[in-house]
């Protein structure tokens, strides 16, 4: 790219993105409150989008892979949620919630069956093509992508199911805003397995043989890290994590289809590219900007447009920063 590019890119995308800031700056100041509001449902939101982006980053960085099928997991993940609660009694049409205890078995139920699931696909899908050229991964991925994909269709049909109310939507009053507990659940919920992530990768044994693999997986594999073993339980991880959004996710949303993981499962994926692709603190940031990025979109722009706005993000970002936000730039000696 020529010098005159690089000087002239910045400034046409800042002069892009002057008039839709000049809309959400122009709503925000003639009415305060709603614009409160939709910044913590726009964080809250991103909140699931973050959680989902750390499982494409977290591979990412130990494998060089995309996991297309990711966002299948997730979606598997709000199915395993909708049977646990059916089995308490809770259905789409309860008017009434589960107990606390409940709510933490159906999230803890999803986490377990969605890590299983992404230990599986890494076991029988990618460990065999793992030392392949790079387009057999990434072509598998889209294949085990679409394999999940009909098998939900097949095993629960491709008729929406209503999540039944885990948690009873109510109003909180925050100041002068008024949201529903949700919304807050789904945030504070999101907030605290970030922070069990990061005290895991940056605290434990298995968290320093993650980050040992991402550095240098041959190296790590001389000084005894057991690779396979170690590979295995980052796509548990990332798929627990997926599984959490899916609940999260689904009790917010009035249905799940066996497509619902596709458009969470691209902008989470946008997210990670955002905050640095295989970067663990850049997920969690890029999660939150594109959840707060869509919602003030829908409310101050179009709905019918936020999630090009979104992927409009990710064409930007790639050519002024393609590192991502917190993404470091590496050489690679050839």
């Amino acid at each position: 790219m020529s010098t005159l590019s690089k000087r002239a890119l910045p400034a046409a995308v800042a002069a892009g993105a002057a008039y839709p800031l000049f809309l959400v700056l122009q709503g925000a100041a003639a009415r305060p409150t709603a614009f409160l509001r939709n910044v913590v449902e726009g964080v809250s939101l991103g909140g699931v989008y973050a959680l989902i982006a750390l499982g494409y980053t977290m591979v990412y960085g130990v494998l060089g892979l995309i996991n297309f099928a990711h966002s299948d997991v997730f979606m598997i993940g709000a199915y395993v949620g909708i049977f646990t609660a059916a089995s308490f009694g809770l259905v789409a049409t309860s008017t009434h919630g589960a107990s606390p205890a409940v709510a933490v078995v159906v999230l803890v139920a999803a986490m377990a069956a969605c890590a299983a699931l992404g230990m599986l696909i890494e076991r029988l899908a990618y460990r065999p093509v793992r030392n392949a050229p790079k387009l057999t991964p990434l072509v598998t991925a889209i294949g085990v992508s679409m394999l999940l994909q009909n098998i939900a269709i097949l095993v629960f049909t491709a008729t929406p199911r209503g999540f039944p109310p885990v948690v009873r939507a109510t109003p909180v009053a925050l100041g002068p805003i008024t949201v529903t507990n949700v919304k807050l659940l789904d945030l504070g919920a999101a907030l605290l397995l970030m922070v069990a992530l990061t005290v895991l990768v940056q605290k434990t044994r298995v968290g320093r043989a993650m980050r040992a693999l991402s550095a240098n997986m041959e190296a790590a594999r001389l000084m005894g890290v057991p690779t396979n073993r170690i590979i295995a339980v980052t796509f548990g991880l990332g798929s627990a994590l997926a599984g959490a959004g899916g609940v999260l996710f689904g009790i917010d949303q009035p249905a799940i289809t066996p497509l619902t993981g596709v458009q969470p499962g691209l902008k989470a994926f946008v997210a990670a590219v955002l905050g640095g692709i295989g970067n663990i603190p850049g997920a969690m940031l890029g999660g939150l900007l594109i959840g707060l990025v869509e919602q003030l979109s829908s409310a101050y722009l179009s709905s019918s447009f936020a999630p090009a706005i979104v992927f409009t993000i990710l064409v930007v970002v790639l050519l002024v920063r393609p590192q991502g936000l917190l993404g470091r730039v590496t050489r690679e000696k050839v």
